[in-house]
């Protein structure tokens, strides 16, 4: 077998298991707050792999991707809001009442994120290099301040959540079954995204990234396959979102900044772009890096840039190429 195939499958085998334990093994230790920490981190992940569908295999370098995120946030915060406020959530044309099960929420949060991603996608895939990046950034940015003037639900303020969606037989206020709903979450995303990337669909994608004109040559309509792996990774972004939401129980118009949207590009960069796993490392290593360094002081990004550059500059394909010993660009 390849040496580096069956590094690979040990490195995924490993960070598999310790993900299963690690409520146990946090149990054990008596340190809960480390649940806590690693369902922010898989969250986190959920957000950078939808990215790395857009960036790493379909060349759509985004700065508005937390827009995403956002809107995923904003469904359920809006919702809770009803909720709490006893109020109905439309009342024209007909009276829609508000709900909090994750059955109704998370769905109606994911098909609103990945409906905006698509008219977001419909402008903005029109263009390309620079105008692409700007373009999404705009996007991004009106949708912040949209957040931001919206008083009723809190404007600056953002809207604090009573409790965590109802879902049956599971109880979202525990941190353990919060943190393995996160973690399904992700590998659902991940197989989903797997099948995807190696699909047709996928391999046309990947080959408009390298050369469109071509691909448009050999009649793929490669401006449709973009929009639809672009609205895809806006159904990942809202799911994360929504998680994210739920974890906090707060909601608040930074989710939608296009900081945000950096601090999932560096994530994507340092794990590996165009890996997948890539960016559930980079995830984890910036969070944690971000957890202990903060705790000595409050520029700890000044350690991240050295560390990113060290990274970008001596391993290829990021944290996910150097633990895999894999060195090409792309799979």
């Amino acid at each position: 077998m390849n040496p580096a195939l069956s590094l690979r499958k040990f490195v995924l085998g490993t960070g598999l298991v310790v993900l299963l334990l690690l409520p146990i093994l946090a149990t054990v230790a008596g340190d809960p707050y480390l649940i806590t920490l690693f369902s922010r981190i898989l969250i986190y992940a959920l957000a950078a792999v939808s990215l790395d569908l857009i960036i790493g295999y379909g060349g759509m370098v985004s700065l508005g991707h937390a827009a995403f995120v956002g809107i995923g946030a904003y469904v359920v915060g809006i919702l809770a809001f009803h909720m709490q406020d006893g109020s109905a959530l439309a009342s024209w044309p007909f009276e829609l009442q508000s709900s909090n099960a994750v059955l109704v929420v998370w769905p109606a949060a994911i098909l609103i994120s990945a409906s905006m991603a698509a008219l977001i996608g419909a402008v903005s895939l029109r263009t390309r290099g620079m105008q692409f990046i700007m373009i999404t950034l705009a996007f991004a940015q009106m949708l912040f301040y949209l957040a931001v003037s919206l008083e009723v639900y809190g404007g600056d303020d953002g809207i604090s959540l009573w409790s965590r969606n109802e879902l049956p037989l599971i109880d979202l206020g525990d941190d353990r079954a919060f943190y393995y709903i996160c973690l399904i979450c992700l590998l659902i995303f991940l197989y989903l995204s797997d099948r995807l990337v190696f699909s047709r669909f996928g391999r046309v994608v990947r080959g408009a990234k390298v050369n469109e004109l071509r691909m448009q040559s050999l009649g793929f309509p490669t401006y449709r396959y973009k929009l639809v792996c672009f609205s895809i990774a806006g159904a990942g972004a809202g799911l994360a979102g929504v998680l994210m939401a739920n974890q906090s129980e707060f909601v608040s118009p930074s989710l939608l900044h296009w900081t945000h949207s950096g601090e999932l590009i560096v994530m994507v960069l340092l794990g590996g772009m165009g890996t997948l796993i890539g960016p559930v490392l980079g995830a984890a290593a910036m969070l944690l890096m971000e957890e202990v360094l903060s705790a000595y002081t409050e520029h700890w990004m000044v350690f991240l840039g050295p560390f990113l550059i060290f990274v970008v500059l001596f391993a290829k394909r990021g944290i996910y190429g150097w633990l895999s010993g894999t060195g090409v660009e792309s799979e």
